[in-house]
């Protein structure tokens, strides 16, 4: 009896979390000035995304966007250049963040697990007599992340200046730290992270990395 009421009572919670998504996505779509908004798009209700910063974010089509999500604009602007650009069909997992002052770009395709980090910039720290919260944020630098590629679960990438491109097909291994740049059909893993596969076209297969 009580197994059957459970059962009951999670599809109820589950559609009702259905409706609260489908709603919160659409009340985006019509009132935020997304400098893109693609088609079926998916954005979950728990997610945090300021309605001030939204003119610089692009979203493209068939985007997921799991709970708990927050994509950030560190810097207020009524500048319409996109600093975040989520391509075409990524899915992003639950509890991610995002921040991009400069640029940070996900092409198509791009798979991110849950609690991945991707920034373009830090905080500041140099001066020791001021509280950490008041020095505001690094100048940073910028981010792109090539299509059909695979962020693991707790990765971290960071980019404190310059460029940082992941390659296309690559894939980041759990809780790595990215800090500079990755080749395209690799997998790399630890902090600092480093190529432990690669892609040979030759025998169709991921081999280690010697």
């Amino acid at each position: 009896m009580s197994t059957s009421y459970s059962g009951q009572r999670d599809d109820v919670l589950e559609w009702f979390s259905y409706v609260l998504t489908k709603l919160n996505t659409i009340w985006m779509k019509m009132t935020f000035p997304f400098g893109r908004f693609g088609h079926h798009v998916s954005i979950h209700h728990t997610c945090e995304i300021g309605k001030a910063i939204s003119n610089r974010i692009e979203i493209g089509d068939s985007v997921y966007l799991g709970p708990g999500n927050w994509l950030n604009i560190p810097e207020v602007s009524s500048d319409p250049t996109p600093v975040l650009v989520i391509g075409n069909r990524c899915k992003i997992g639950r509890r991610c963040m995002i921040s991009a002052k400069n640029k940070i770009c996900l092409e198509e395709d791009v798979l991110l697990g849950p609690g991945v980090l991707i920034a373009d910039h830090g905080h500041e720290f140099s001066d020791v007599n001021s509280p950490i919260y008041m020095q505001g944020i690094t100048a940073g630098g910028k981010v792109f992340i090539g299509r059909n590629c695979w962020i693991g679960y707790g990765a971290a990438i960071i980019c404190t200046s310059g460029e940082l491109v992941i390659g296309r097909n690559s894939v980041i291994g759990t809780n790595s730290v990215v800090t500079r740049s990755v080749p395209p059909f690799c997998v790399v893993a630890g902090n600092p992270a480093s190529v432990v596969r690669r892609y040979d076209p030759v025998t169709d297969q991921w081999a280690k990395e010697k």
